[in-house]
C-alpha cells in the first residue's frame, strides 16, 4: 500500500494565513455590504517600478524573435542578474560575496524551506518565537521534530523574543546546529545591530553551527548603523547563508524572484567530522530540482539596480515606511504598546487580550484585517501584527475605524 509521510500529520490543520483567509471569507459572505481593509498578509499593493516594467516588456519582445529567444536558462540564475546583485547588494557594503555565490530563485519562502534538505535529520534546530511559520513547518514535514504540545514542537529549541529583550532573542543555553534568524524581523519588526549579529556569528563559529539569515526586508532599513547583510560581520561568510527577495523590495510578490547567498567558505560536516562545502551541495540540489526563473522576470529584476530602478525602489519603500510610521503613531495614540514600524514594514502591537479575539474584534467592528500574533508562536500570544502594505488612504481609514472600534 502507498503510505503517507506521517510527519505531515503533526502539522496544525492549516497554515496561519489560510485560517485568516477563511475567517475573512466567512465574514464577507455574512456582510457583503461592508468594505474590508486588509493590513494582514504582507502583500504589496503598489505596481512594479517603471524601470522594471520597461525591462520586462523588452525581455518579452526578446522571446518573440528567433535571434534573441531564450530557452532553458542556468538553474542558478543569469550572470547579468547575479553580477548586479553582487555589486550593489554586497560589494557596495564592503563584503567579498561574488556573483557565483548567488543563486536566483522564485522566492525566499521556497529557499528557506528547500535548504533544509541538505541537513541531517538529527540536527538540533533553534528558531525564534515568534517566528515565520515556514521555518518550523518545513522541518516538521522533514521529520526533525516531535509532536506539537502546548503550541510548541518537541525537539526544537525555541528562542523567546519578548519585550524584555527587544524581540531580539538571546543565545541558546544549549548547543544547537542550525539557527534561523530574520531581521528586520517578521513578524515583530525588530532590528538587529552589528553587535547583536556578531554574537550569533561567534556562537556559530565556536559550535560549528550554521545560521540561516532571512533578510527579505533589508531594503526598508534607513538607519546606516544597522547592517543590511549579515556578511557585514567578520566571519559570517563561514557560518551563514542569506535569503533575499524582490517581493517587498520591488513589488515582485506576483512576479516571483529572489536569491540565496551560499558562500564558498561555508562548511557542513559528515558524521565523522569531515568538512563538506555547502556551496557545492546547494548547486547540486538546484541543478537537479530547479529549472530557474524565467528570462523576462530576471531582466525585470536586473532593472532594480539601474539608476532609475534604485530611485524608484527607494520611493516604494519610503511609501510603505510612511504607512508604518502612521500605523505605529496611530496605535500608540489609541493606547497600545507597539514595536517595529521603524526600518521595517511591520508593526507589532500588544493587544492586551487573546490574539484571535483581537483579530475578530478588528474584523467585526472595524472591518480591518490584521494577523494574530499567536499564529507566529507561543510568545506571540496577546499580540497582533499590522502590515504597512496598503495605500495611504486605506491606512488612514483603517486607523480611524480602529480608534472608533476601541472607544
Amino acid at each position: 500500500m502507498i503510505r503517507v509521510n506521517e510527519n505531515y500529520l503533526k502539522l496544525k490543520a492549516s497554515y496561519l494565513f489560510s485560517d485568516i483567509a477563511k475567517r475573512v471569507s466567512e465574514f464577507e459572505k455574512k456582510n457583503p455590504d461592508k468594505e474590508i481593509i486588509r493590513l494582514g498578509i504582507g502583500d504589496v499593493t503598489l505596481p512594479l517600478p517603471p524601470a522594471c516594467i520597461v525591462a520586462f516588456h523588452k525581455a518579452v519582445d526578446d522571446m518573440a524573435s528567433e535571434k534573441t529567444f531564450r530557452g532553458y536558462g542556468p538553474e542558478q540564475g543569469y550572470d547579468f542578474l547575479r553580477e548586479k546583485i553582487a555589486e550593489f547588494d554586497y560589494r557596495s557594503r564592503g563584503t567579498t560575496i561574488s556573483a557565483d555565490e548567488i543563486f536566483v530563485s522564485d522566492g525566499a519562502k521556497c529557499d528557506t524551506g528547500n535548504i533544509q534538505e541538505l541537513f541531517a535529520d538529527e540536527i538540533v534546530i533553534a528558531v525564534p518565537d515568534p517566528v515565520y511559520p515556514v521555518y518550523v513547518d518545513t522541518n516538521v514535514m522533514a521529520g526533525r521534530t516531535g509532536e506539537n504540545r502546548d503550541d510548541r514542537y518537541q525537539g526544537l529549541v525555541y528562542l523567546d523574543s519578548t519585550e524584555s529583550n527587544g524581540f531580539v532573542p538571546d543565545l541558546p543555553g544549549e548547543k544547537v546546529d542550525l539557527i534561523y534568524l530574520c531581521f528586520p524581523n517578521n513578524p515583530t519588526g525588530a532590528i538587529a545591530t552589528k553587535e547583536d549579529l556578531a554574537k550569533w556569528v561567534r556562537y556559530a563559529r565556536d559550535n560549528r553551527a550554521l545560521i540561516l539569515y532571512d533578510a527579505a526586508y533589508e531594503s526598508f532599513i534607513r538607519d546606516d548603523s544597522i547592517p543590511r547583510t549579515i556578511y557585514e560581520i567578520d566571519g559570517a561568510d563561514e557560518v551563514a547563508l542569506e535569503f533575499r527577495s524582490f517581493s517587498k523590495t520591488a513589488g515582485f510578490t506576483g512576479t516571483r524572484c529572489a536569491f540565496t547567498v551560499v558562500p564558498k567558505k561555508c562548511r557542513v560536516y559528515t558524521e565523522k567530522g569531515e568538512e563538506v562545502p555547502l556551496h557545492q551541495l546547494w548547486l547540486r540540489r538546484q541543478t537537479t530540482k530547479f529549472n530557474g526563473v524565467s528570462y523576462p522576470v530576471q531582466r525585470a529584476a536586473e532593472a532594480v539596480y539601474s539608476d532609475e530602478g534604485r530611485k524608484q525602489v527607494r520611493e516604494l519603500g519610503d511609501y510603505y515606511l510612511e504607512n508604518a510610521a502612521n500605523i505605529r503613531n496611530g496605535m500608540s495614540t489609541i493606547g497600545f504598546s507597539c514595536s517595529g514600524g521603524v526600518n521595517s514594514p511591520y508593526i507589532w502591537i500588544n493587544g492586551g487580550r487573546d490574539s484571535w479575539a483581537f483579530f475578530d474584534m478588528l474584523l467585526e467592528k472595524a472591518c480591518v484585517v490584521c494577523t494574530p500574533g499567536s499564529g507566529f508562536g507561543k510568545c506571540g500570544q496577546g499580540y497582533v501584527r499590522i502590515s504597512a502594505f496598503n495605500s495611504h488612504e486605506n491606512v488612514e481609514r483603517a486607523l480611524d475605524r480602529i480608534a472608533k472600534a476601541i472607544k
